[in-house]
């Protein structure tokens, strides 16, 4: 990683318009699709209203170089699973799948509600930082940590899988199949 890159917790209204800027320039619709299967790509659309929302409830983690979001992982609690479809089904998802002998409903868990890395920030180790820093930050009070990725999208499924995540179901929404995965933070470190 560059030594301008600095990981940290969501601070700012500028933090969160810049999650919502990099979200953008990432819309799987709006990519090519030869760039989206090889450079990865978000789906959620998420306004900035709700961004805010997310934030109040736990701030988020971002990557910054030079003062500007070029990376982020954004942290979702249940109670947020009403502010987004995608959001809503993951959640109800999630907690009818039986984890490690035990419903996930039955267990203290977070969601990443999303994640990005944007171009010229790729392949730098990112993902694996910005997410020992979402663990770190929030394993004494969790489990576990769970997501969904687009099948679609083979680059965030193999981070995702290298980070220590393992596919436990799927959901179908929006017309797409998605991987739903946890990683088990009570485990040894993988990152």
């Amino acid at each position: 990683m560059t030594e301008d890159l600095r990981i940290g917790w969501t601070d700012s209204v500028a933090d969160l318009e810049g999650i919502r800027l990099l979200q953008q320039q990432n819309l799987k619709h709006l990519l090519p699709r030869e760039e989206a299967l090889r450079e990865g790509f978000t789906t959620a659309v998420y306004t900035l209203d709700f961004l805010q929302e997310m934030h109040w409830v736990h701030p988020s983690v971002v990557a910054r170089s030079d003062g500007h979001v070029v990376g982020y992982a954004l942290v979702t609690f249940p109670d947020l699973r009403h502010g987004h479809p995608l959001l809503e089904d993951l959640f109800g998802k999630l907690d009818a799948i039986l984890f490690r002998g035990r419903l996930l409903r039955d267990s203290s868990y977070v969601v990443v509600g999303q994640l990005c890395v944007g171009k010229g920030y790729r392949g730098l180790g990112l993902v694996q930082s910005m997410y020992g820093f979402f663990r770190e930050g929030l394993s004494d009070k969790f489990e576990y940590c769970a997501c969904d990725v687009d099948r679609e999208n083979p680059r965030s499924l193999k981070a995702h899988i290298r980070t220590g995540f393992e596919v436990v179901d799927t959901l179908e929404y929006g017309g797409a199949l998605w991987d739903v995965m946890v990683w088990d933070w009570r485990g040894p470190r993988v990152l």
